[in-house]
């Protein structure tokens, strides 16, 4: 019973750990954005797509990250500084608002097809939105020293995280109906100025580590 209880406490640390730092629901406007020229057939194939890479690299790095990081002489810094980058620039885009003749011209008035913006799905819904520098650090420092059980944990966890963002990102829809276009806009510019300060952050945290100052 007491070993039963030290995993499960372990698993609510980390539960709680990953889900602060992933955060969800703060990705739905996020999602909304960069899929609102797609078709819904499309939207459901981006986001199960995100959720699947996003826990292919969670996993990678928890079983094998201080071994990718020496053999291609990466630090946590660099990526900290490259993740703010990707995350400034993706919330200055929320924030200035896309251009609607742009994106006409390059999608025209047909559905967007399922195997289309698959890049979108990768970068920055997968990482470093879901698997970013944050998430990726910390399942590494809850995987590190640890057994096969508590790495078992920590994958199962992030995997619980990744269906619930599923699910948030299949709802977006009927969350937009709901609160209405307009509330969902400024809900919109305000995740993207957010997310632009937290990139950076993440970039003034990377530099500071990286020159030590």
């Amino acid at each position: 019973m007491s070993l039963f209880d030290n995993y499960f406490a372990f698993a609510t640390t980390v539960f709680m750990g990953l889900l602060a730092i992933v955060n969800p629901i703060s990705a739905i406007p996020v999602f909304m954005e960069l899929t609102s020229y797609m078709d819904k057939k499309a939207k459901r194939n981006i986001a199960t797509k995100s959720v699947l890479i996003a826990f292919c690299i969670i996993l990678v790095f928890s079983v094998a990250g201080k071994l990718i990081f020496h053999v291609f002489g990466i630090t946590l810094a660099a990526l900290r500084v490259t993740g703010g980058i990707l995350v400034f620039v993706i919330g200055y885009e929320m924030v200035r608002g896309k251009n609607e003749n742009v994106q006409s011209e390059k999608l025209g008035d047909q559905p967007v097809k399922a195997d289309q913006g698959i890049s979108v799905a990768i970068t920055p819904l997968a990482m470093p939105l879901l698997a970013g520098p944050g998430a990726i650090t910390t399942s590494m420092s809850y995987s590190a020293a640890k057994d096969l059980t508590h790495l078992a944990i920590v994958m199962a966890v992030y995997a619980i995280i990744c269906y619930i963002t599923y699910l948030l990102f299949i709802a977006g829809e009927r969350i937009v109906s709901i609160i209405g276009t307009n509330v969902m806009m400024v809900i919109t510019k305000m995740m993207g100025l957010i997310l632009a300060v937290i990139g950076v952050q993440m970039f003034a945290l990377g530099l500071k580590e990286l020159f030590n100052f």
